[in-house]
């Protein structure tokens, strides 16, 4: 059974709890530094990037993820998790700047702008769901990153060796195949 953390600081931390339980994964709340012992993987959810990053902060967790990206335990980020990996941030300082992406935070617009649209992505599957909050856009991508899949022209879900991030929200879906790609890449 894949022992797989969820940062549960804030946003999206109970929808990505039970799909990861769906999927027969133990999910463990992050909250503190010694949740973090012995997973196989993390997500970190959507939100509030900001409030997030104030939280990561008190809690003194930041620097001890930081240090599991780097030594490669698999990473998946949700919306506002895309924002926390990535390397650079357009107009922003970078939080735990490991995933070689540059993003630009809010691109579709505020919550009222929200919506769901069906995405083909080859390496997952066809017609998969993905609900856009305010939602966040990977400006561009490093030479080692897969870039999975686009939403008019930009790029929307991005894979840096053991780092996937998207800009939407696949836990607010029935449909769980983004989820199961990321557990199944774990060693």
């Amino acid at each position: 059974m894949k022992r797989i953390g969820v940062l549960a600081l804030q946003g999206a931390v109970r929808e990505h709890v039970q799909k990861l339980e769906s999927l027969g994964c133990e999910a463990v709340l992050v909250k503190q530094e010694n949740d973090l012992e012995q997973l196989d993987g993390l997500v970190l959810p959507g939100g509030e990037s900001t409030t997030i990053r104030k939280l990561l902060d008190r809690y003194e967790l930041l620097e001890p993820i930081r240090t599991l990206a780097q030594q490669r335990l698999p990473m998946f980020g949700t919306c506002a998790g895309l924002i926390l990996l990535a390397k650079e941030l357009v107009n922003y300082m970078p939080h735990l700047a490991v995933m070689d992406v540059v993003v630009a935070r809010n691109s579709y617009g505020r919550q009222i702008d929200s919506f769901e649209v069906k995405l083909d992505i080859p390496q997952i599957g066809e017609a998969i769901p993905a609900v856009f909050i305010r939602a966040p856009h990977i400006v561009s991508a490093g030479e080692g990153v897969d870039v999975l899949a686009r939403h008019d022209g930009r790029i929307v879900l991005a894979k840096d060796n053991h780092l996937l991030g998207c800009s939407f929200h696949p836990e607010l879906t029935s449909d769980t195949r983004i989820l199961e790609y990321f557990v199944s890449s774990m060693v």
